[in-house]
């Protein structure tokens, strides 16, 4: 199964997100790109791929052991940015510290599982809103998402998501996910 953890924005956030990415969308060549939808918005703390089944009761564990040793933090969806001309994505803002450790965390218990993860980078809190196949100017997307400022929520919670990306062919089809597991943050 393809596994990554991940920070779920709650829904406040995602609608805050959602009226502007609905103003992104009415822009010139905005139907160039692949645009994700609310279901697959939060902030990637740790993607490894596939993952057999039978390392997930030991994966969980670690999990919860990384959750519990990382308190609660501030943290709201804040501006945005690019990778390349491909990758379109909002930002993060508040505790940005925490959330760079909990995806440490997150990818020491996938690694210590047995989980074969790529190179370390150093992380980029995104949450990816739009791809594109072709080289394209996201210069005035990215000048608008970084104006944005949502509303702060609080980080309770480090979720292991499966994604299933999608096989129809269809356009527009999305990958799907669906949690696996959820530990709460710290010892509340």
């Amino acid at each position: 199964m393809r596994l990554f953890a991940a920070v779920l924005p709650p829904q406040g956030a995602i609608d805050e997100l959602a009226a502007l990415v609905q103003e992104l969308r009415a822009r010139p060549g905005a139907d160039d790109l692949r645009w994700t939808g609310r279901s697959g918005w939060h902030y990637t703390l740790a993607f490894m791929g596939e993952v057999d089944e039978d390392v997930l009761p030991e994966l969980s564990a670690r999990m919860a052991r990384a959750a519990h040793r990382t308190g609660r933090f501030p943290l709201r969806v804040h501006g945005g940015g690019r990778f390349g001309r491909r990758a379109l994505w909002a930002g993060a803002a508040g505790g940005l510290d925490d959330l760079r450790l909990l995806a440490e965390r997150a990818d020491a218990a996938a690694r210590h599982s047995g989980v074969t993860m790529e190179e370390h980078r150093r992380y980029q809190a995104h949450l990816t809103l739009a791809r594109s196949r072709t080289d394209t100017d996201l210069r005035p997307f990215v000048a608008e998402l970084e104006r944005f400022k949502g509303r702060r929520w609080e980080v309770t919670e480090l979720v292991l998501v499966h994604s299933t990306l999608p096989t129809s062919g269809v356009p527009g089809d999305r990958p799907r996910y669906e949690t696996v597991g959820a530990w709460p943050l710290g010892t509340h």
